[in-house]
């Protein structure tokens, strides 16, 4: 059995005494729920990407749906995706009683290949939902010149995203400008910058940054905030159907702490992405992640794709023997029972089960010493190569 002191996880959260007294600020003002916290970290989250608006919620779930009812998805309707992804891209959609219309992923970069969009456009297409995979921009500029040539809302699930930069027009810019209509983002532990679970939403429309903020306090007419506020009793109401999607201020708290911290960890992150590409280049039949020249990722995710004769449980369970947790690759949500119903598949995804079935995530997380990852090279190397010492 594994010595759980020396255990390497797959990744870990980076926080301190300042996190911790960020939330205890929030604790003691007497305001934990959504309030004044949460107002000020939307405004630095908007400038940290240089967004017009930006709204906090519950969860990147949340905010997908939010994303998807606001540019007109509604039961009936279609919204072109990608099966290869957290099953919350394709929940978010039947959420909206619309169906996911799955296409195959780039090999190289494990995202969606605009090549197939649109063949996939029907009468019935309401909106291209698009993901930047474990922080790897998409080819956001082919994918915008399908959206317009069909009038179609283009929203980016950037849950893994934050810090990522495209280049366009020659210039860097931050994923959550954002360059579709809305870019949704998740504050999940995994995710570059944490407050224990939440999501946001950015876009340069004010009218859905409006509805945003409706929703997601169950359509309440004011906020809490304003009917705290005013001198004189005012009564709410409630014009549309909302949902109880707020972010609390003790979380909102933490975040604003967290995204003091995102050039270091950024920097951190393509450090250690820089070592494993070092430390592994030379594995024969072992595939690296690749980054087109127009792109600038987080690295969210290590992602290496096995030889094609490689045991992929196999190798993950001498990993996990010898005290390294591993993942397997992204999931394709087209193969999940709770997946079978009101979706459908546009040609084939070879590209996308061929990644679930033969890549695999490395441990990767701020505080990773070179120690620990030299462990994680070296084992990788003696399991593909039979004969690399330990």
């Amino acid at each position: 059995m594994f010595d759980s002191n020396a255990f390497i996880p797959i990744a870990k959260p980076y926080m301190d005494e300042r996190e911790a007294e960020a939330a205890r600020r929030a604790i003691l003002s007497a305001w934990v729920s959504q309030g004044p916290e949460v107002a000020a970290f939307e405004r630095d989250f908007a400038a940290a990407v240089g967004a017009k608006h930006a709204c906090a919620v519950s969860s990147a779930t949340a905010a997908l749906h939010l994303a998807l009812r606001a540019v007109g998805v509604r039961p009936g309707d279609e919204v072109i995706t990608v099966s290869h992804s957290f099953i919350a891209t394709s929940n978010s959609i039947r959420h909206c009683g619309a169906k996911p219309v799955f296409v195959d992923i780039q090999p190289g970069t494990y995202n969606i290949d605009p090549a197939f969009i649109e063949a996939a456009t029907t009468s019935r297409t309401r909106a291209i939902l698009c993901v930047h995979q474990m922080g790897m921009p998409c080819d956001l500029a082919a994918v915008l010149k399908i959206a317009g040539r069909y009038a179609l809302p283009l929203v980016e699930d950037a849950a893994c995203a934050l810090g990522s930069e495209i280049k366009v027009d020659g210039h860097w810019q931050k994923i959550g400008k954002p360059q579709g209509d809305v870019a949704c983002f998740s504050f999940h532990p995994r995710k570059i910058i944490t407050t224990g679970e939440g999501g946001m939403l950015t876009t340069a429309h004010p009218d859905y940054d409006k509805k945003f903020r409706l929703w997601r306090q169950n359509g309440m007419s004011i906020s809490d905030t304003q009917r705290h506020r005013t001198p004189e009793v005012i009564f709410e109401s409630y014009p549309e159907l909302g949902f109880n999607y707020r972010m609390t201020d003790i979380q909102a708290a933490i975040g604003r702490e967290q995204l003091k911290r995102l050039p270091e960890l950024i920097g951190r992150r393509r450090y250690l992405a820089d070592r494993y590409q070092k430390g592994l280049g030379d594995v024969l039949g072992l595939s690296l992640p690749e980054t087109p020249a127009w792109a600038k990722t987080n690295w969210q995710s290590y992602c290496v794709r096995l030889p094609d004769d490689c045991d992929q449980k196999g190798l993950m369970q001498a990993m996990l023997d010898s005290g390294i947790a591993s993942r397997r690759g992204i999931m394709c949500a087209h193969r999940e029972a709770a997946c079978q119903e009101d979706i459908q598949v546009c040609g084939s995804l070879l590209e996308s089960e061929a990644a679930q079935d033969h890549c695999i995530l490395l441990p990767l997380y701020p505080s990773m010493t070179a120690c620990e990852q030299d462990r994680v090279i070296a084992l990788v190397k003696h399991v593909l190569q039979k004969n690399a010492p330990l």
